[in-house]
């Protein structure tokens, strides 16, 4: 809600987190620069209110809920979930903890864990039969019998 374009310079968003005061840089992903750059900045902040308003956290939290009702979410789908599924996301990806750590600004990864345990166990399991197969090719031709 407090981000705008001067939280942006050479490619990363810098912000220090209200709740803990922790300084983050991160890299602003391709897509959303994309994004940005076609967006209109006549404003301090990204989000705004009808009214070009910042938004109180209230006001975003009671925005964003009746944004998800409008189109058709599930029940209970909140702003915050949002943190969550990008730490799963990147757990997906193959991130470690403290590497989802620097995007989420986690203080703890037990925090981070917590968040992640929702990763898709099943692409995980794949990557890493994939890897292990691609480490250790099979002895066996493609009648099955060994070399």
């Amino acid at each position: 809600m407090r981000l705008g374009r001067q939280h942006v310079r050479d490619g990363v968003i810098q912000l220090r987190q209200q709740k803990t005061g922790a300084v983050l840089v991160i890299p602003v992903h391709p897509e959303l620069a994309a994004i940005l750059e076609a967006t209109p900045s006549e404003h301090l902040t990204f989000l705004t209110t009808r009214d070009g308003k910042p938004f109180s956290p209230a006001g975003f939290t009671n925005w964003f809920r009746d944004m998800c009702k409008e189109a058709g979410l599930p029940r209970g789908t909140s702003a915050h979930g949002l943190r969550k599924a990008a730490c799963r996301r990147l757990a997906e990806a193959g991130c470690s903890a403290n590497v989802i750590a620097a995007i989420s600004g986690h203080g703890s990864l037990r925090e981070v864990q917590r968040y992640t345990a929702a990763a898709d166990q099943a692409r995980m399991a794949r990557s890493a039969i994939e890897t292990v197969a691609s480490a250790f090719p099979s002895t066996r031709t493609s009648s099955g019998k060994p070399v």
